[in-house]
């Protein structure tokens, strides 16, 4: 069996950790390197310790090894700064939200939403990964987009755990701080609307209401649940069945029939939704793991389509539940 070549830049951090979590066991990966500035020459088992009796690799602090993909991991506004640094040959996988709206001068990204843009990004060099608020939104507006059936103005309440935030310590990500609190942030304001009006109008290029957006930050560790309420007219029957269809091709997407919870997906790729209506109110539920489907799973799915394997390969993650 052909290994797919991977490298890794901004491995210390929540999303380079899990991405090594889920790369070490996948059956058709060769880990090349592990980059970070910071703690070059330890062992990531050092700085990621649940890894510990996983693996004896240590950080290095260069990007130059022969790969056939490379991660990038790093802050916003980091990957602009040195993706000059890797041949054209090489695909990339950006986490960052640097290339989601626009691509960069010599190379063309492609959106990695899977549920999305499968074909796209099957034939792609290079793919913007989503961020986590945004794809927990666009999964579940996406069958209505597609179905020209977002006619009024949307209200999303959303709240997210504490590693939405990264590892760098502020006064609102201190665990006595974050302990037993609920706090509003970039109310009507978030990055993250951008993308999702322009996966929007991707299918529905005439949306031009009002995307409502209230995120919140949680006091939990991971997970995203996003509240999303928009007028509809059809029957939950109809709607149930539309999002059913839509995702019959797409492994990772689920519609439940009873009310969910975050303890269902944490730890897994999966995105679960579910719908309940109120006179002409439609309520859609969207949780998924900002760490993974929000994150570097949904990087891994991305490479799968990439390198044209199942995109589950890897994958196959089950939520602690309790």
């Amino acid at each position: 069996m052909t290994k797919i070549n991977v490298g890794i830049v901004g491995g210390a951090g929540y999303t380079g950790g899990e991405l090594i979590r889920v790369l070490i066991n996948h059956p058709n990966v060769d880990i090349k390197f592990v980059h970070s500035r910071s703690h070059a020459g330890s062992f990531i088992s050092d700085v990621h310790t649940d890894l510990l009796g996983d693996t004896v690799l240590k950080f290095v602090d260069s990007f130059h090894y022969k790969c056939d993909v490379v991660f990038l991991c790093v802050g916003h506004g980091e990957s602009k700064k040195i993706i000059s640094e890797f041949e054209n040959v090489v695909k990339i996988i950006d986490l960052s939200q640097d290339f989601r709206i626009h691509s960069d001068t010599t190379r063309s990204f492609v959106y990695g939403l899977p549920e999305l843009n499968k074909e796209h990004i099957s034939k792609a060099k290079n793919i913007a990964n989503p961020g986590c608020f945004a794809t927990s939104i666009q999964l579940a507006l996406l069958p209505l987009a597609q179905q020209n059936l977002l006619q009024y103005d949307i209200h999303i309440s959303c709240t997210t755990g504490s590693t939405g935030a990264g590892q760098s310590l502020n006064e609102n990500s201190h665990f006595s701080w974050r302990q037993n609190n609920l706090s509003i942030y970039k109310a009507f304001t978030h990055q993250h609307l951008a993308e999702i009006k322009k996966s929007v109008n991707q299918l529905q290029p005439n949306f031009k209401n009002e995307l409502i957006m209230i995120p919140q930050r949680g006091a939990f560790a991971r997970g995203i649940l996003a509240c999303i309420t928009i007028k509809n007219t059809k029957s939950i029957e109809q709607l149930i069945e539309l999002y059913k269809s839509y995702y019959s091709n797409h492994p990772f997407v689920k519609i439940s029939d009873k009310n969910i919870d975050l303890k269902q997906v944490v730890n897994t790729n999966k995105c679960l939704l579910y719908l309940e209506k109120h006179n002409d109110q439609l309520m859609i539920v969207s949780v998924i793991d900002n760490l993974l489907k929000g994150a570097s799973g949904q990087a891994v799915q991305n490479m799968n389509i990439l390198f044209g394997l199942d995109e589950t390969t890897g994958l196959k993650l089950k939520a602690s539940a309790f």
